[in-house]
């Protein structure tokens, strides 16, 4: 199993980044976790799975969906925030 906390930096707000989030970790499968936006225009995103299914789900976010231009993906330092939510199982949700 691996966990990753990425923060999306780009045009990934108001083109329906989250969305589109869910529905490829839905499509990759056995992804859990979830999706935000955060203040400052990036988009947050921890999640845990398999190594190839999130390589893969990591591989999607640098292309986004169609309207999305990522600038730049940035892999954050283990969750060590506890107001942060919490990863459930089977469930990868926009929050």
């Amino acid at each position: 199993m691996k966990e990753v906390y990425l923060k999306i930096e780009g045009r990934v707000q108001g083109i329906g980044y989250r969305r589109w989030a869910v529905s490829k970790a839905l499509e990759i499968g056995g992804i859990s976790g979830w999706v935000r936006n955060e203040d400052d225009g990036s988009v947050e995103i921890l999640m845990s799975g398999e190594e190839d299914k999130i390589n893969k789900m990591v591989e999607n976010c640098y292309r986004g969906p169609m309207f999305a231009r990522v600038d730049k993906i940035v892999f954050l330092p283990g969750v060590t925030n506890y107001f942060l939510p919490q990863i459930v199982e089977g469930k990868f949700v926009r929050i």
